[in-house]
């Protein structure tokens, strides 16, 4: 991948939902959201602190996480649309 992200920004690329319902209906692409999970592929070095420390990040590479529906910038790379977000729009790390 040719991106390597700044500070405490993280690369995501998020992963499909469920296009059956329950019932077992098939759900079109027109009518399904965008997900709000996705796995991390690139982050960065950390953020800097006031001091001028640079403080690790809390994710790493291949965390799969929850983000919040409106957050990040989506971009396209290698023809796959990713997001690129800051640690604090991520919400909770899915174990």
């Amino acid at each position: 991948m040719g991106l390597r992200p700044l500070h405490d920004r993280v690369v995501i690329r998020r992963t499909e939902e469920e296009r059956m319902s329950a019932g077992g209906i098939v759900i079109p692409d027109t009518a399904t959201e965008k997900p709000g999970r996705g796995e991390i592929i690139a982050v960065g070095n950390g953020k800097i602190t006031e001091s001028g420390e640079v403080r690790g990040l809390d994710v790493k590479v291949g965390d799969v996480v929850l983000f919040a529906k409106f957050a990040g910038t989506e971009i396209k790379l290698e023809g796959e649309e990713v997001l690129v977000m800051r640690e604090d729009d991520i919400m909770a790390v899915v174990e």
